[in-house]
């Protein structure tokens, strides 16, 4: 991985995080708060982002590439969206990480740390951070939304493929236990 410094609050970096379509709702003030917390990094195919199980405070924005995501060794999907958000289920709920997250091919993200919250200024007033706080949990409850819609829409998928599964596999076993009605 590689991986720079801090970003700076400058307007060339606040206006290249207005490409992301996730934080276009964000208003200047708040894309400069959001840069002093975050990093870019680099990562090169199938290095590891996130590690399950692991307590890291780092919140994700892809920027280019894609990435897998696997659950105790099986893939559980793949994104490579620009702007999709990962690793917030940590964030939300405080647990370990629940998945691994590997790049796939040369990948770029722009990574938060959600536990420096002291590179905030003193003088922001406590309202603002509030705002700044209300409308990242609303980032992430968009995601999270359609990522559940998604999840459902497979796990319907896979009951109708598993019940026609089982309806072939018991029609010969009805077959056979039908009663003969040839007579010779």
């Amino acid at each position: 991985m590689i991986e720079s410094k801090y970003l700076k609050e400058n307007i060339e970096n606040i206006q290249r995080l207005m490409t992301i379509q996730a934080l276009r709702h964000f208003e200047t003030r708040n894309l400069g708060k959001l840069l002093r917390l975050s990093k870019i990094r680099q990562y090169e195919d199938g290095e590891q982002i996130i590690q399950e199980g692991d307590m890291d405070p780092w919140l994700y924005f892809l920027l280019s590439g894609k990435i897998r995501i696997t659950k105790e060794g099986e893939e559980i999907g793949t994104i490579s969206r620009k702007g999709e958000i990962f690793g917030e289920m940590r964030i939300i709920d405080d647990q370990s990480r629940s998945a691994s997250v590997y790049a796939v091919g040369k990948t770029v993200c722009l990574a938060v740390d959600t536990s420096a919250k002291n590179r905030l200024s003193t003088s922001d007033e406590k309202d603002e951070r509030l705002d700044f706080l209300l409308l990242l949990y609303r980032i992430f409850a968009e995601y999270m939304t359609a990522r559940l819609r998604l999840t459902n829409e497979e796990l319907i998928r896979a009951k109708k493929t598993a019940k026609k599964a089982k309806a072939r596999l018991l029609q010969p076993k009805a077959r056979a236990a039908a009663p003969r009605t040839d007579i010779r």
